[in-house]
């Protein structure tokens, strides 16, 4: 579709209103501000509001925060709870056994971090940037790289609005509009959709482990007052997931008697029968976990793919024109669980380097100074405690938490080695004739529920009639190679229950994509064993809202 399209400039346009796009915005304005001279900085969302695609545990390291706002709590910024209390357990399918504290690593120490509900975090940080002048720009979904004729990038265009299903312009028809900048900044998170393409243009994964990936699933809960320990954070390993497959679980008490339940399963499982909605369904059910949950009520649900290579796999993260911060490109410290520190450190660095150069009358080339200050920062320091974290777990439950003792306790993450990741994730499942297949139990509505009814509740919409943005290379390879080999296993990897295999009248199957369930977690553009799925974005203001999460 040809439509002219109108065009705005800015010195930087920032894609994504997360912790690192919104860092970086308001470090921008903060430099200008200090040397008195005007920078227009422009972020974009593609969710309804900020904050409303932002999902996360969490438990937050304040040490970024502290350096981008060093008075955030006298400005009211939500980290309200601290930390009172960590409790590691090892579950079996009826019991468990903690590790005790002083056995624990420092990556497993949480003393001084906040439980927070991200989503309202990033919501008081799009106050502040709004207060500096930054322009924020919601329900605007970055579709595409624009290009200077030399080849550096030249800002993004939005989709156009009111494209029918049929991709014929309706009543409602809204051409996108283009942002042109200096420089461009690509703060998607996880396996951002055009952060993927420039690591690919512009080869920045040369050289570099394939990225790692995690699903993260996470509800929350309203409990028992008599059961709620503000500040107690439990995180546990083991059953219901087989010792061979990366994953784990976390359980966050913050206030309002609220708590955050969550499960994270590494992506590189092997075993097609596998659901990660399922495990965690599975795993509210134990003991040690239902005790909380009991007498409770759910309140939202979502699900969202996370990085986890660390720094063994961060892509060159600089390109002629702009720059990947935060999950874009991959910062987030796997063994931590913990990445909106080094989404807000990364942001910060990105704008550094992008004041500096447009002060000294540059455009549009790399902003080396970034990744220089980067190897000089306390970030590179933790990331490369952390490297051999994720290699390490790959090799399974038991003898990876041994290689991780041996790496964190004795050698405090300076070990003489590094471990490494040789294959991406989705070349790991194996025919599903290879494999048993997983019986899981009916969800009770109580404890464990089904994808329907928690879609319901992460108050997921997207207009029906728009083109489906959950694209196929070959449509003729779900049934052919995925069915018939791997035994669909889109259906059971996604969390949202977006893909069916159906029966058509003739008898034969035919994949079923239901789009408007989606809740952009990238895991099918990640899990995906021929990597024919490829997630673009939808309608700006589509997908979840997430209150609270």
């Amino acid at each position: 579709m040809d439509v002219q399209r109108d065009s705005m400039e800015f010195d930087v346009v920032i894609v994504g209103g997360g912790p690192a796009g919104l860092a970086a915005a308001i470090r921008l304005k903060q430099l200008a501000a200090d040397k008195g001279s005007e920078l227009g900085v422009c972020v974009i969302e593609k969710g309804s509001e900020i904050g409303a695609h932002i999902l996360s545990g969490a438990v937050m390291d304040p040490r970024a925060l502290n350096e981008l706002l060093p008075d955030w709590k006298s400005m009211g910024a939500p980290l309200n709870t601290e930390v009172s209390e960590d409790r590691f357990l090892f579950l079996s399918e009826t019991g468990s056994r903690q590790v005790p504290n002083w056995m624990l690593p420092a990556c497993f120490q949480n003393h001084g971090n906040y439980v927070i509900s991200l989503g309202n975090v990033v919501r008081w940080l799009g106050q502040q940037a709004e207060a500096l002048g930054v322009e924020i720009y919601p329900g605007f979904a970055a579709s595409e790289v624009l290009y200077n004729d030399d080849g550096s990038v030249k800002g993004v265009a939005t989709g156009n609005m009111g494209v029918g299903r049929d991709g014929e312009p309706t009543d409602a028809f809204q051409p996108g509009m283009e942002l042109h900048a200096k420089y461009t900044f690509f703060a998607e998170g996880a396996r951002g959709h055009l952060g993927k393409q420039l690591i690919s243009k512009f080869a920045l994964d040369a050289g570099r482990d394939p990225q790692s990936y995690g699903i993260g699933l996470k509800e929350l809960w309203e409990i028992d007052p008599a059961k709620h320990k503000p500040g107690l954070v439990v995180h546990t390993a083991g059953w219901p997931l087989s010792s061979d497959t990366y994953g784990g679980s976390f359980l966050y008490h913050f206030d309002d008697n609220k708590v955050a339940v969550g499960f994270v399963v590494g992506l590189n499982y092997s075993n097609p029968w596998l659901s990660p909605f399922e495990e965690f369904q599975r795993y509210k059910t134990h003991p040690a976990i239902r005790h909380f949950l009991e007498g409770g009520k759910r309140l939202s649900y979502g699900a969202r793919a996370i990085t986890a290579g660390g720094l063994n796999s961060l892509p060159d993260f600089t390109f002629p024109g702009g720059c990947l911060i935060g999950c874009d490109a991959g910062f987030l410290n796997a063994s931590r669980i913990k990445g909106s520190h080094a989404a807000i450190k990364t942001g910060m660095l990105a704008a550094e380097a992008a004041f500096e150069a447009i002060a000294a009358g540059r455009a549009s080339d790399r902003l080396t100074a970034y990744p220089e200050a980067f190897r000089a920062s306390w970030l590179h320091d933790e990331l490369y405690r952390a490297r051999n974290f994720k290699p390490a777990m790959g090799k399974g439950l038991w003898l990876g938490t041994l290689l991780v003792g041996i790496d964190q306790v004795v050698f405090k993450g300076k070990a003489p080695w590094t471990m490494h990741t040789t294959k991406p994730d989705h070349a790991y499942l194996k025919p599903a004739s290879e494999c048993t297949p997983i019986q899981y139990p009916k969800p009770d509505g109580k404890l464990s529920f089904d994808r329907l009814s928690s879609v319901f509740v992460s108050n997921t919409n997207h207009e029906e009639n728009q083109p489906i943005h959950l694209t196929l290379k070959d449509a003729s390879v779900p049934v052919a190679t995925n069915l018939a080999k791997y035994a669909g296993p889109e259906q059971r990897y996604c969390p949202a229950g977006v893909y069916e295999f159906v029966k058509d009248e003739d008898g034969s199957d035919r994949l079923q994509i239901n789009a408007q369930n989606c809740v952009h977690c990238k895991t099918c553009d990640i899990k995906d064993p021929t990597q024919n799925i490829v997630w673009v974005v939808p309608e700006g203001g589509g997908g979840p809202n997430y209150p609270g999460m």
